[in-house]
């Protein structure tokens, strides 16, 4: 499988960070099947941090490897999923013993509906319904140092 992390700097060798915001899948190292996916984020990183340049580096994991760990996949965006990214967002203790995670990432189309869900204006089923018809891209989360080994640096992009 390739992946791609877009960032405003080359990352070789990635880490598993100590400090990090409140993201959908908790704490890792986040990667994305989608080029064009991390493109964004690789501009978006760089306007953000005001330092560095756009990047996307590519890794490659072998399925055998991927096989060997603990995976959590959410296929769309439903309650498992949804319940998941709450408890994350709301920086609840990560006590899972996943080794990697995959599923929908939340986009600006999908942020006002956590939003609202997260405030209590929205039911879960409410939110749900409003989250299913959106293409979303896909994430896919690396969050234990085991995981990380399995990446193979190929390349890195740089963005204009």
């Amino acid at each position: 499988m390739i992946l791609y992390h877009g960032s405003n700097v080359e990352v070789r060798e990635p880490k598993l960070l100590k400090v990090q915001r409140n993201l959908d899948f908790g704490r890792g190292f986040y990667t994305t099947t989608d080029l064009q996916q991390a493109v964004t984020w690789a501009k978006r990183t760089a306007r953000i941090r005001k330092t560095g340049m756009p990047c996307v580096t590519v890794y490659e994991m072998e399925d055998e490897k991927l096989q060997a760990l603990q995976v959590l996949r959410f296929e769309k965006p439903d309650e498992q999923w949804l319940a998941y990214v709450t408890a994350n967002r709301k920086n609840k203790p990560d006590f899972d013993t996943w080794d990697i995670v995959m599923g929908p990432v939340a986009n600006d189309q999908t942020m006002p509906v956590l939003v609202l869900f997260l405030d209590g204006y929205l039911t879960e089923a409410e939110a749900i319904a409003r989250l299913l018809p959106q293409k979303l891209k896909d994430q896919v989360t690396f969050k234990t140092e085991e995981a990380i080994a399995g990446l193979r640096f190929q390349e890195v992009i740089r963005i204009e």
